[in-house]
């Protein structure tokens, strides 16, 4: 059930018989000259609106705009300070405890949003409101990732870019693939950003021209599905475990 598409009295009977539901979280940035800007949002909502509906859960609107500062030398990119992030979800997530949800699950498609979600989740649990967690589809199917792709890319690389072609072909530039790789770089292992052990960038410009890593002429849109499919299975079945737990269970030990 997506709520954006539901009449107010309709979504009675739901809040009467479950206290779940899913935010899907992403960013509006750049994915390199052949995804569009909108594929973490994309796959985020793409998501949990399908584990929603196989599981007869709650979608609720995404969350479109993330923590994307380091990505903003790429036109068209948007970003919210990580503080004025956590306050907006950590807002709109209390509002659902007006209609009785007491847990939620965080359907993330981008890296610099986990931190920020982690301390929305630790605040609402400390205050006792509601359980709420972060879940990244990638980090849900490591070892299918690892078999389908060389170099899968942590950013606007094959698996990103599978995922798009299987859901939205029509957004994906198929004839930029190899430019993406050719102008980007492969495996950010290579590059000497990492002095005597610090890190010394901070920008996604500062790891490559383009802003993409990975090689993106492995994806297509059969592996997308491929990992469509198991990611969404593994998302059904952290809905089903989550409901299934009593809310103090999922409440902070009492200090010793």
């Amino acid at each position: 059930m997506y709520l954006g598409d539901e009449a107010w009295p309709d979504l009675e009977s739901y809040f009467e018989t479950e206290s779940l539901a899913l935010v899907p979280v992403g960013s509006t940035e750049q994915h390199g000259p052949h995804l569009p800007e909108s594929t973490d949002h994309l796959i985020a909502e793409a998501f949990a609106r399908e584990a929603a509906d196989r599981a007869g859960y709650l979608c609720t609107p995404p969350v479109t705009v993330g923590v994307s500062t380091h990505h903003r030398q790429f036109h068209g990119t948007m970003w919210a300070d990580a503080p004025a992030f956590r306050d907006y979800v950590e807002s709109i997530t209390r509002n659902l405890t007006e209609h009785g949800v007491d847990r939620v699950v965080y359907v993330n498609a981008h890296g610099s949003n986990v931190d920020p979600l982690r301390e929305v989740g630790r605040r609402l649990r400390d205050d006792h409101a509601l359980y709420a967690i972060e879940w990244m589809w990638n980090e849900s199917i490591p070892d299918l990732v690892d078999d389908l792709f060389e170099h899968p890319g942590p950013h606007g690389g094959p698996k990103e870019t599978a995922l798009v072609q299987h859901l939205a072909p029509d957004l994906v530039h198929d004839d930029r693939l190899a430019d993406a790789r050719d102008g980007g770089v492969v495996d950010v292992t290579t590059n000497d950003t990492i002095v005597n052990g610090a890190r010394t960038y901070y920008d996604a410009i500062d790891n490559t021209p383009n802003g993409v890593i990975g090689d993106q002429t492995d994806a297509t849109a059969a592996k997308g599905e491929q990992l469509f499919e198991a990611a969404t299975e593994q998302l059904v079945d952290l809905c089903d475990w989550l409901a299934a737990q009593e809310f103090q269970a999922l409440m902070p030990e009492p200090h010793r």
